[in-house]
């Protein structure tokens, strides 16, 4: 019997997509270079990464940050290359370009510092942050990437026992830390730290969103009733799940129903009603795809 040959998996181009892809990461750059171009350059707010690097080299020699974000990257770029697919690969240089073109643009040409040189340095710090941080994700979510130390995390993850996010975590707290002997402040250091935290936020939030919707795990004597009250009274659909409870030793279904927030009040009335004994697990859902939800964008 001939043993089956594994096809190779091709992703076919969908331009539509593509076209989408391409304005997110445009917007996104636009975004990120207006970050660094508004508060963070001219405050000096160094928050880790390329981009911090940049800024501590644009202090000491006074070239421009623009110019070593691509320096920086590229070889970076190339360190990385092999782990990347070649759309990402593309996406990704587009991103490094387009970020270093827009603070170019922002801060050089257009000189938007001077609209917000004015504003106070943790002000500066915050809405940097927020601000780079939401154009990052916008990035992310067009499939692409900004170059940085994400990628020299996960070359160094490879050869070492550390992970890609404690590489990612080192590398900035040195980024940081450097900050603070360079400019001779303790401050440096601690509003580059905020920044990092909340362009840290902001990301998760742009590609997660907020939790709309809840997840119910039910397990309960009476699973025929429960679900018949809920699929009555909620018109949601609920799904048994075989489960096994090693200290009873009994063999139960565990109901599971995905509802939006405001339909949890009610549901726990409704499960207390049939089963006051019903042992009930909600959790978080970010995102749910299918009748009765509206995709994220």
């Amino acid at each position: 019997m001939p043993k089956p040959t594994k096809k190779k998996f091709v992703l076919k181009l969908n331009w539509k997509h593509e076209l989408r892809d391409a304005a997110f990461i445009a917007i996104g750059s636009a975004v990120c270079g207006a970050a660094y171009a508004m508060f963070l350059i001219p405050h000096h707010i160094v928050s880790g990464g390329v981009g911090g690097i940049s800024i501590i080299i644009n202090y000491l020699t006074k070239w421009p940050v623009a110019l070593f974000y691509v320096v920086l990257n590229i070889p970076i770029f190339f360190l990385g290359l092999r782990g990347m697919g070649k759309r990402y690969a593309l996406k990704s240089l587009a991103g490094i370009f387009a970020v270093s073109g827009f603070i170019f643009l922002f801060g050089n040409v257009l000189q938007l510092q001077e609209v917000t040189k004015e504003i106070d340095i943790i002000l500066s710090a915050i809405y940097g942050g927020a601000l780079l941080g939401l154009g990052l994700g916008i990035v992310f979510r067009g499939h692409g990437s900004t170059g940085g130390t994400d990628i020299v995390g996960q070359f160094l993850a490879k050869h070492t026992n550390i992970s890609v996010g404690g590489w990612i975590l080192i590398i900035d707290f040195i980024v940081i830390g450097s900050s603070g002997f360079i400019f001779k402040t303790l401050e440096a250091p601690l509003y580059g730290i905020l920044s990092l935290i909340v362009n840290t936020k902001v990301i998760d939030l742009v590609l997660e969103g907020f939790s709309y919707a809840r997840a119910a795990h039910i397990i309960t004597s009476k699973p025929q009733e429960v679900s018949w009250a809920i699929a009555l009274e909620m018109r949601r659909g609920v799904t048994a799940l075989k489960g096994h409870s090693y200290f009873s030793g009994k063999k139960r279904e565990v109901l599971y129903i995905v509802l939006t927030r405001r339909e949890i009040s009610y549901l726990k009335y409704i499960v207390k009603q049939v089963d006051p004994d019903a042992f009930v697990v909600i959790s978080d859902v970010y995102e749910v795809l299918g009748k009765g939800f509206r995709p994220r964008v």
